[in-house]
Protein backbone atom coordinates (compact mmCIF):
# COMPACT_ATOMS: atom_id res chain seq x y z
CA UNK A 1 0.00 0.00 0.00
CA UNK A 2 1.31 3.59 -1.01
CA UNK A 3 1.14 5.85 2.15
CA UNK A 4 0.21 9.76 1.55
CA UNK A 5 2.92 11.79 3.29
CA UNK A 6 2.28 15.54 4.47
CA UNK A 7 5.27 16.57 2.48
CA UNK A 8 3.09 15.47 -0.85
CA UNK A 9 0.15 17.15 0.57
CA UNK A 10 1.07 20.61 1.03
CA UNK A 11 2.47 21.18 -2.57
CA UNK A 12 -0.72 19.59 -3.94
CA UNK A 13 -2.94 21.82 -1.66
CA UNK A 14 -0.76 25.06 -2.04
CA UNK A 15 -1.18 24.21 -5.77
CA UNK A 16 -5.04 23.87 -5.94
CA UNK A 17 -5.74 26.90 -3.67
CA UNK A 18 -3.21 28.67 -6.01
CA UNK A 19 -5.53 28.64 -9.15
CA UNK A 20 -8.47 29.34 -7.00
CA UNK A 21 -7.35 32.17 -5.98
CA UNK A 22 -6.49 33.44 -9.28
CA UNK A 23 -10.09 32.01 -10.90
CA UNK A 24 -11.92 33.37 -7.64
CA UNK A 25 -9.77 35.88 -5.77
CA UNK A 26 -12.58 36.58 -3.43
CA UNK A 27 -12.11 32.95 -1.56
CA UNK A 28 -8.72 34.39 -0.23
CA UNK A 29 -9.14 34.45 2.90
CA UNK A 30 -11.53 31.06 3.32
CA UNK A 31 -8.67 29.12 1.34
CA UNK A 32 -6.04 30.62 3.61
CA UNK A 33 -7.89 29.66 6.80
CA UNK A 34 -8.49 26.56 5.17
CA UNK A 35 -5.25 25.68 4.72
CA UNK A 36 -4.07 27.21 8.15
CA UNK A 37 -6.54 24.68 9.96
CA UNK A 38 -5.52 21.33 8.36
CA UNK A 39 -1.72 22.21 8.64
CA UNK A 40 -2.22 22.81 12.34
CA UNK A 41 -4.38 19.60 12.60
CA UNK A 42 -2.07 17.28 10.67
CA UNK A 43 1.19 18.84 12.39
CA UNK A 44 -0.75 18.11 16.25
CA UNK A 45 -2.47 15.02 15.54
CA UNK A 46 0.67 12.73 16.09
CA UNK A 47 1.07 14.58 19.28
CA UNK A 48 -2.08 14.86 20.55
CA UNK A 49 -3.60 11.50 19.92
CA UNK A 50 0.34 9.40 19.56
CA UNK A 51 1.57 9.92 22.69
CA UNK A 52 0.48 8.14 26.04
CA UNK A 53 1.02 8.88 29.57
CA UNK A 54 3.23 6.44 32.14
CA UNK A 55 1.41 5.78 35.09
Amino acid sequence: MTTIDVLVIQPLVALIFGILILLLPRLLNYLVAIYLIFIGLVGLWPHIFGSRLIH
